[in-house]
């Protein structure tokens, strides 16, 4: 099981309390739509550089859990803080790896600039001259492996080359805290490995808790600290060990689900059908859209 690495010092402009203090905490937290809960009773601290992957069928409510800590998306009942205060669009302490999005080869964004919206896309705060923000495009691109194709245009990039850039613009302003939803659908082996490195780099040199949602937990087992399992509006929450198994799976869908492991592989088989969440068109987290 991955180990946690030791946090980062406390910043003077970080609003959190302390370098061990959670920087996501839920208490007694629901989410409703409708009638129809997709979760509550949820108790969860998340703490610097911890690895928490989000797991559970499609319509259990994890991209609208990344969605609350985004602040776009308010609680049903219970509380959630970010960094000790209530969540906020626009945070330059979150970075947000959102879902692969169908683009037009035809797009003229480049990849500079997408990262270049995650630096100075805010709306508040001072702005960098263009001579800083352009060597921190740069820095960030070559730490992503994506100064090669820095001035291609989104479009015509490969769904793993469009992915690095996404990590790359979500790291752009030194997230305590990086939200992955999906970030691995449609990736190929090669590039579920890369993307997932290159997460993984992050949050041990510098103590940034991470958030990462998923179908799939293979690609991530060997990074994961702990699981929030999500379905039929509760959850279980733990280690691997403890989350994937046969007899906390059943409970938690009251129904049989069997959990087979052969080496480093999980397999779960038996889970229901879910109903799937209302229809949401999520923003990235400074309000900009490429």
């Amino acid at each position: 099981m991955a180990s946690l690495p030791r946090a980062r010092e406390g910043r003077t402009d970080d609003p959190d309390r302390g370098a061990d203090a959670a920087v996501i905490s839920l208490r007694g937290a629901a989410l409703s739509y409708g009638g129809r809960v997709l979760w509550q009773g949820l108790e969860l601290d998340v703490r610097p550089g911890e690895f928490l992957a989000v797991l559970g069928p499609n319509g259990s409510g994890k991209t609208s859990l990344v969605r609350a800590v985004l602040g776009g998306r308010q609680l049903s009942a219970g509380t959630l803080t970010v960094l000790g205060r209530p969540p906020r669009r626009g945070s330059r302490h979150i970075g947000y790896v959102p879902q692969q999005a169908t683009l037009s080869a035809h797009a003229m964004l480049r990849a500079r600039d997408l990262v270049r919206f995650g630096i100075d896309g805010h709306g508040f705060g001072p702005r960098l001259r263009s001579r800083a923000v352009r060597r921190r495009v740069d820095e960030v691109l070559a730490s992503v492996g994506a100064a090669a194709y820095a001035d291609v245009p989104v479009g015509l990039l490969s769904g793993g080359e469009r992915q690095r850039v996404r990590v790359g613009q979500a790291l752009a302003t030194d997230p305590r805290i990086l939200l992955c939803d999906e970030p691995l659908l449609s990736l190929d082996l090669h590039h579920q490995r890369a993307v997932t490195r290159l997460v993984d780099d992050r949050r041990r040199s510098h103590g940034t808790a991470v958030v990462f949602v998923t179908h799939e937990i293979n690609p991530v087992l060997g990074l994961v600290d702990r699981v929030l399992y999500l379905a039929r509006g509760g959850y279980r929450v733990g280690t691997p060990d403890e989350v994937l198994t046969s007899e906390a799976l059943s409970q938690l869908y009251g129904t049989q689900i069997d959990v087979v492991r052969v080496r480093d592989r999980i397999t779960v088989v038996g889970v229901p059908d879910e109903v799937a969440e209302p229809p949401h068109h999520p923003e990235p987290p400074h309000g900009v859209r490429p």
